[in-house]
């Protein structure tokens, strides 16, 4: 079903969306850095999470997340970011995208903080020992790196984070309303070998060995 049996109204050219949205105004243009200043790198240095969007090679797209302490990333120089690869569920769509289509886009965030940095840039898949050693914690080394050649980067302004109240305490649905993981991942997959408990368990266990 295409998307037009559902959206009547659709703006199809930049013309249209400029009457809707209007233009930026010239420090919004002029922010867009070619490399990374003292401000983003201090940025890079204190993020513990980031989002990874990548594409394969016939358009399709995906955002995954990456985390670990303030300061995981490393900046190579002010036009290149160094991503550790840790242990995850196997799937490598990141990784196997990157090998399609190289062109990246990052999100970096600070808990508490509105900002956030976006860098754009083309990847690369690197087993380089020099950046694995770097990367070592609690005596394990990633097994491979993402590496980032940046083409932009730019301090993006907090409207989202202050719209959504990210960061904000307030009262949040209790846990005992939601599924556990195990419940949702059984439902999904209509598996019949484990039970709930069983995979709870299972997921607890492999989230005690992060590294």
């Amino acid at each position: 079903m295409s998307m037009s049996s559902f959206f009547t109204d659709i703006v199809t050219s930049e013309a249209t969306l400029r009457e809707l949205i209007g233009t930026p105004s010239e420090l919004v243009l002029q922010k867009q850095l070619t490399a990374l200043d003292t401000h983003c790198q201090t940025f890079i240095a204190y993020s513990p999470f980031l989002l990874i969007g990548t594409m394969n090679a016939t358009g399709g797209c995906d955002v995954s997340p990456r985390g670990d302490m303030p300061g995981f990333v490393q900046v190579v120089d002010e036009t290149t970011l160094v991503i550790p690869e840790r242990p995850g569920n196997r799937r490598i769509d990141t990784l196997r995208n990157i090998l399609q289509t190289p062109h990246v886009g990052l999100l970096f965030l600070i808990p508490g903080r509105g900002e956030m940095l976006r860098v754009n840039g083309r990847a690369c898949l690197t087993r380089e020992a020099t950046f694995l050693e770097r990367a070592m914690v609690q005596g394990k080394r990633p097994l491979i790196a993402i590496g980032v050649e940046i083409e932009e980067c730019f301090i993006h302004c907090a409207r989202a984070i202050k719209r959504s109240q990210l960061w904000e305490q307030r009262e949040h649905t209790e846990h005992a309303e939601w599924p556990s993981l195990g419940r949702m991942l059984l439902d999904q997959t209509r598996l019949t070998d484990m039970t709930v408990q069983e995979l709870d368990t299972s997921i607890e266990k492999d989230y005690k060995h992060l590294y």
